[in-house]
């Protein structure tokens, strides 16, 4: 398998040498295009473009279109796994993704199994593998999941929420149910994450959105474990080349030397965290990923190449920092602003290579 011809990502999250710091952006191909917006019309719906392996690679090429982006990032949804477990995924206008039957009782706890990515997840391999294709081998692609713990906050709400209620009402009132669902859901997301990696995906990351909402004790129980049994689970290489793994948890600062410590290459950082201060931290151990709040991007271009520089500048010399958001960039986002961001990072960014 021959390494991308820009492997700069990958050699960063394995914190090797590179020329300058690598950029992509978490959603980078989403709503803030309009090009994304015209597909999105032509597939029907957002599932119907998650399902249709044509249409998630085009989607997948947009931004690297329009800006030099060191990788490309799969176009799907997280919650393909639980909607593959037969909780019935559907997205209500306006509402975001629902489940029309999340896991409230105990037999339906208990009914759960982690599904056959080969079977019931294809239409994501198949996207891989075309996705990867298409790239040319330019730059690597970037495969990824929702966390076993992110995945059950939508599994026993049935949908997003303010409060996690009837999550947190399962995990201390019936732990050991919690505790199968997440069980299943690390089996679930350690299969999917291998098949990505076998259908083409040279780096895999695991979306952690939720695990911030947690106590510092519950993060280490109920989500930081099941992240290390995925990453336990993991292949390390394919086709004789490395494959790394990022960990994002939102909201995981406080936890940042345990995430460190879980096997992973690499550890994403929200905007709240100071990179100079998380790379003392934990910088030896692991690459970093971040950490620029997607609101700067309402800026101008002179005050994000500012707000980029100061990120570059607190991360300072060498190698293991790959440039992102905080979070996934908002559909509000001027394109061009997106362009300003790229640009910044990789000229702002060679000094210190």
């Amino acid at each position: 398998m021959s390494k991308p011809k820009n492997d700069t990502l990958l050699r960063a999250l394995l914190r090797q040498p590179t020329e300058y710091t690598p950029v992509w952006l978490m959603r980078q191909a989403g709503r803030y295009l309009p090009e994304y917006n015209q597909t999105r019309a032509r597939a029907g719906s957002f599932l119907d473009l998650c399902r249709n392996p044509d249409l998630a690679t085009e989607v997948t090429l947009q931004p690297l279109a329009r800006f030099s982006l060191d990788a490309a990032i799969l176009f799907s949804d997280i919650l393909t796994v639980p909607d593959a477990m037969g909780l019935g995924l559907y997205f209500a206008e306006g509402e975001g993704p629902r489940f029309e039957r999340p896991l409230r009782h105990e037999w339906e706890v208990r009914g759960l199994t982690p599904p056959d990515p080969d079977v019931h997840l294809r239409y994501v391999l198949d996207a891989v593998a075309q996705i990867r294709k298409a790239l040319a081998n330019e730059v690597p692609l970037i495969g990824f999941s929702g966390s076993p713990f992110t995945l059950a906050c939508y599994m026993v709400e049935g949908g997003g929420s303010d409060d996690f209620r009837e999550l947190k009402t399962m995990l201390y009132r019936r732990p050991e149910l919690l505790h199968h669902i997440l069980d299943v859901n690390a089996r679930a997301v350690t299969a999917y994450l291998n098949a990505q990696i076998e259908a083409g995906a040279q780096a895999v990351m695991i979306f952690d959105t939720w695990g911030g909402t947690l106590s510092s004790a519950a993060y280490r129980e109920f989500s930081l474990r099941y992240l290390e049994q995925v990453i336990a689970g993991l292949k390390r290489e394919h086709g004789g080349s490395r494959v790394p793994s990022i960990v994002f948890t939102k909201g995981g600062g406080l936890w940042l030397e345990a995430i460190a410590g879980i096997g992973c290459d690499a550890v994403g950082l929200d905007w709240t965290i100071d990179i100079g201060a998380a790379r003392k931290c934990v910088g030896e151990k692991v690459a970093l990923q971040g950490n620029l709040d997607p609101a700067v991007l309402f800026s101008t271009p002179d005050v994000i190449r500012a707000e980029t520089a100061k990120i570059l500048a607190a991360y300072g010399q060498g190698a293991g920092h790959v440039f992102n958001l905080g979070h996934g960039i908002s559909q509000f986002t001027p394109p061009d602003h997106a362009l300003a961001l790229v640009d910044a990072v990789h000229v702002l960014s060679k000094p210190y290579h």
